[in-house]
């Protein structure tokens, strides 16, 4: 997702699927795909390259479980607490509510 109005329309009514570091809003779309839109704020990633090392993982995680992902569009907000986490263990978080978010859809 790229325009402000993609992301503020997943802010209205979304399924959400949340940790204490990571919350992911979702809405469907009338793609035939999902969608990821990234929020890493600067007041909880201080430094560039981390904000760009958390960005890549989740992307990269997308890229590898989106085929499992309904027709949605998803924002992931990002919070204190992701800094600390190393690749893998961001990895099986996310991957983690990748599912959560698709049960509730689909629930």
């Amino acid at each position: 997702m790229l325009t402000p109005a993609q992301f503020k329309s997943v802010f209205s009514k979304p399924i959400k699927a949340s940790s204490a570091e990571i919350t992911l809003l979702a809405i469907p779309n009338s793609e035939q795909h999902p969608r990821i839109g990234l929020t890493v704020a600067k007041r909880f990633v201080k430094k560039a390259h981390q904000r760009n090392r958390i960005k890549r993982i989740i992307r990269d995680n997308f890229r590898l479980n989106q085929h499992e992902l309904p027709p949605i569009d998803i924002v992931v907000l990002v919070r204190n607490g992701v800094v600390e986490m190393e690749n893998a263990e961001l990895h099986k978080l996310v991957e983690k509510l990748w599912r959560k978010l698709n049960r509730r859809y689909n629930g």
